[in-house]
């Protein structure tokens, strides 16, 4: 009997766990969008304009933490910025994106690897998926979407990019991770 105690409670301990890092990204404003269609693991949305804050992608973890750092209080008003969903990777960087309540007067990065820049407008292509950040799963991600561009006629408008909802220490499983590809809806 005490055997089957300890085996539930481990039980019951493990799904609060994983609950608690299901819901992780709860709390954290996302970058506003409109979603125009939904197909299955596939979208179609609208991007407004958005300020970010980027740095260079780097293998290790460096680059997170010098964008932490700048919200943090690493900028020019020394100013605590919330963290916001996703993380964007564009073009060989990291990208916060900048909280609507800092959209218009966003701090200067104290430090010169930190940039603060606007991604424009667009239209996108989106698959999401679950799984650890790695580079095979995000290829095999970007392939079903590309295949899913062409099924669906669109047509491409920019390089693809990736986005990312959760801190490193939720399960991959749980993870919500997107590629996305800027498109033209004809």
């Amino acid at each position: 009997m005490k055997k089957v105690l300890t085996i539930v409670g481990g039980l019951v301990v493990s799904a609060i766990g994983i609950a608690a890092c299901a819901t992780s990204r709860a709390g954290y404003e996302t970058a506003p969008c409109k979603v125009i269609s939904t197909d299955g693991a596939f979208e179609i949305r609208e991007y407004p304009e958005l300020k970010i804050a980027t740095t260079s992608r780097d293998a290790d973890n460096s680059s997170f933490m010098r964008l932490f750092r700048y919200i943090d209080g690493g900028n020019a008003t020394k100013e605590k910025i919330s963290m916001t969903t996703p993380v964007f990777m564009v073009g060989g960087k990291m990208a916060f994106v900048v909280p609507e309540k800092h959209k218009n007067d966003t701090p200067a990065p104290a430090s010169s690897q930190v940039h603060v820049d606007t991604m424009k407008a667009r239209t996108v292509a989106v698959y999401r998926f679950s799984g650890s950040q790695t580079r095979e799963l995000e290829l095999q991600a970007l392939a079903k979407l590309k295949a899913w561009i062409q099924h669906k006629q669109l047509q491409e408008t920019g390089a693809p990019f990736s986005a990312y909802y959760d801190p490193p220490w939720t399960p991959g499983f749980l993870r919500r991770n997107e590629v996305l590809v800027p498109v033209s809806t004809l």
